[in-house]
């Protein structure tokens, strides 16, 4: 189980949200479906909410202190992966992201560890876009967003 946050802002065409790419080299050159919402692991009886702040601190630098976070719900991903959601209305830099970093085995079977940020970049979508960047399964939380803020995502 997993918990995460979905971003969002009001920009002047719309509602936008803040989507992180993962990093490595198995996603390096992926794009669409890939993206997904600052997430990570639940250890046991952890609070979600907590997790979900600790884990988009991690993955962006971002501290998440006072901002209250309204709940999106589960959704289960293509693996089977659950994840529980929430939102908060927030503006950040996407240049000034700062990941932690993971070692894996680089090229396989080399022997040789390497370095990869978990995150290597961020961006901001319009609800359009962002249905075509994030991982399928993580798309209905885009509408939960949506209908949570009441908007369409779209311009008038």
């Amino acid at each position: 189980m997993s918990a995460g946050i979905l971003m969002y802002r009001c920009s002047g065409t719309g509602l936008e949200v803040l989507l992180v790419h993962p990093g490595g080299p198995y996603w390096r050159r992926k794009d669409e479906g890939a993206w997904s919402i600052p997430k990570g692991e639940m250890d046991g009886e952890e609070d979600a909410s907590a997790v979900a702040r600790r884990e988009f601190a991690e993955e962006t630098g971002v501290v998440l202190a006072g901002q209250p976070l309204e709940p999106l719900g589960e959704i289960r991903q293509r693996a089977g992966k659950r994840v529980i959601a929430f939102a908060v209305e927030g503006d950040l830099d996407v240049h000034a992201i700062r990941s932690n970093m993971f070692e894996i085995e680089w090229p396989p079977r080399s022997g040789k560890m390497q370095a990869f940020p978990e995150i290597d970049r961020a961006e901001w979508f319009d609800l359009a876009a962002a249905r075509a960047k994030i991982l399928e399964g993580q798309r209905p939380l885009l509408d939960r967003l949506a209908e949570l803020v009441g908007q369409s995502g779209t311009p008038p």
